[in-house]
């Protein structure tokens, strides 16, 4: 390597990345990842009480292969950045620095990462000297360990808690780790355990497509092998892993997966999703099953043979996707049980922002952080309003394995959500809650495509849903993804947006005070076992004034409904006998 002196190591990250302070003036953050297929930058706003959501400000993308520029030199000499290069990168980190500038990022605030090209390149003290000189930036070269380590944390960033195989695919390598966030210090010893092997999805392709047949097979056994090698080691480490494929009730490991390689692989899987069109406009979160997963070599046919543009998917990232599919079938061939497969969008940046951050910081869920909370009195009121409605629930029935807007933490955003655009129509904001349910906040950790569609379909329900035929078309196919997850999901969506509705109707304008509902409306539930279906008995319980202002006959007719809008075929059979009575 060239006479590189800040390489960042896991033993001095901490002291050269120094951790985030809720003192400082500034919370915004910027940073640049100079991986090996492109240059990507961002600015970041890590302000309290929402620091937990690394909420990004800006983001760009300089479409730099330092892979590319890497082998163009002669393949039997030293790796060697050409001039153009360099000069093409610190021009662009000299505008990078202008464009945090702009955003007010404090100078100490700007960080430059730098990856394996940077660690293979004979004259990369050159490049470091040219960035310095046009933007007066340092670059902190990651150690592989501390790659996998940023890697890894910025795509756990984006769940409450992980326990599976964390991958990323960049362009001249791939890491495989193990991360369950319930063990001790799980960040530092996924690090160390991981493996990072020389197989990209810019480097694999170069030796694919070189028409070799020797070269090309030698590559993919070397690539199965060290894969095989490298989850061997891992299970022989943790225990719990090991369990995975090896215990007879367990259906295998979660994976998460991120890198752009990787992200290309899920933007085809949605492509060729059952769902279509696939509701969610993002791979970022998207889960499929371990079967699905696998099908990598009819997605190599759908690659080949589909004409059309596939969303997500840019040409580059075509052309390299028998790569990306060769590394796929090597972890397939390497770990057989694999239960589901999650597509992560984070990467170093938002891992590097993340291990900045107190560990009990990093192990929130983010999800309530969504809805800010301004003072004491609303979040009081908050918290009656969801008391209020988690009452309607039946007391004898185990609804914590089931997604709903509070066992999935969305309550905050739930509650709030009810209350908003009243001055719209119904059937205009039973519309507007699904688009906006899947478009809001796109790079929010948590926000799973699941969370997006119980949430959506909560608040449609919540406001009638009413829909015309281009919304039914999305309506349905949020149902069939929630359906996917757990077939209970869909009927308690509707039940609790039936539920916030009359609270809505009966408070017309949101609680001034934690009492004011509590004082007009009360539950009480439970569930029985019926002849042909479960039947779930509502007891609402009305003050007098409002027992005035409602409709008894309408009342049941709208709860006699619930559960008759699901498409599944094998939608559960569940029925709800309303009483209504004064207080």
């Amino acid at each position: 390597m060239a006479s590189v002196t800040d390489i960042v190591t896991l033993e001095n990250f901490a002291s050269k990345m120094p951790r985030w302070d809720p003192n400082q003036p500034n919370h915004l953050y910027a940073l640049v990842d100079m991986g090996s297929n492109g240059i990507r930058f961002s600015v970041s706003d890590l302000s309290p009480p929402q620091t937990r959501l690394l909420k990004c400000l800006y983001r760009e993308r300089a479409a730099i292969s330092l892979f590319d520029a890497l082998n163009a030199s002669s393949s039997s000499g030293p790796l060697i950045l050409p001039q153009d290069v360099i000069t093409q990168v610190s021009k662009t980190l000299a505008r990078f620095k202008s464009i945090a500038n702009d955003f007010g990022v404090p100078a100490e605030h700007i960080s430059v990462l730098a990856t394996e090209a940077m660690r293979k390149a004979e004259n990369a003290a050159s490049m470091l000297d040219a960035i310095l000189a046009a933007s007066g930036l340092g670059v902190h070269v990651l150690a592989p360990e501390v790659e996998t380590l940023f890697g890894a944390m910025g795509a756990r960033s984006g769940f409450a808690s992980v326990d599976g195989l964390f991958l990323d695919l960049g362009g001249g390598s791939v890491q495989i780790t193990y991360l369950n966030s319930l063990m001790d210090d799980y960040e530092i010893t996924a690090a160390r355990t991981g493996k990072s092997l020389p197989f990209g999805a810019a480097r694999l392709i170069k030796i694919l497509d070189s028409h070799v047949a020797e070269a090309q097979a030698t590559a993919v056994n070397t690539l199965r092998e060290d894969m095989r090698s490298a989850f061997a080691k891992l299970q022989q480490q943790f225990p719990s892993l090991r369990d995975t494929q090896t215990n007879r009730e367990s259906n295998g490991v979660d994976i998460y997966l991120c890198g752009g390689g990787f992200r290309g692989y899920g933007s085809l899987l949605m492509h060729a999703d059952p769902i279509q069109p696939y509701p969610v406009p993002s791979t970022g979160a998207y889960t499929v099953d371990g079967s699905f997963f696998s099908q990598a070599a009819n997605l190599r046919k759908v690659n080949a043979e589909f004409e059309g543009k596939i969303f997500g998917m840019s040409k580059r990232r075509r052309q390299q996707f028998p790569a990306i599919a060769t590394v796929v079938e090597a972890l397939i061939n390497a770990v057989p049980r694999i239960r589901t497969a999650t597509f992560c969008s984070g990467g170093n940046r938002e891992g590097a922002l993340f291990m900045k951050l107190p560990r009990a910081m990093r192990e929130e869920n983010p999800l309530p952080l969504l809805h800010s909370v301004s003072d004491k009195v609303e979040d009081g009121i908050l918290h009656s309003v969801m008391n209020t409605m988690q009452s309607s629930l039946p007391t004898n029935f185990d609804l914590s394995g089931i997604p709903t807007v509070f066992t999935l933490g969305l309550g905050r955003l739930f509650i709030k959500s009810i209350w908003s655009r009243t001055g719209e129509s119904s059937d205009a904001n039973a519309a507007f809650e699904l688009h906006q349910a899947v478009t809001r906040d796109p790079s929010a950790p948590g926000f799973t495509h699941l969370a997006r569609a119980v949430l959506g379909l909560t608040l449609c329900f919540r406001w009638g849903a009413g829909l015309g035929p281009i919304d039914k078309q999305l309506f349905a196919n949020l149902q069939r993804l929630v359906g996917k997850s757990n077939p209970e999901a869909n009927f308690w969506a509707e039940y609790l947006g039936v539920v916030a509705g009359l609270l809505a109707e009966l408070c017309p304008a949101m609680p001034d005070n934690p009492d004011k509902l509590t004082n007009v409306i009360r539950f009480s539930s439970s569930v029985t076992n019926g002849k042909a279906k479960l039947k779930v008995r509502l007891t609402i319980s009305l003050s007098p004034e409002a027992l005035r202002t409602i409709n008894p006959q309408e009342l049941v007719g709208s709860f006699k409904s619930v559960g008759k809008h699901q498409n599944s075929a094998n939608k559960p059979e569940r029925k709800v006998e309303l009483s209504v009575q004064t207080m």
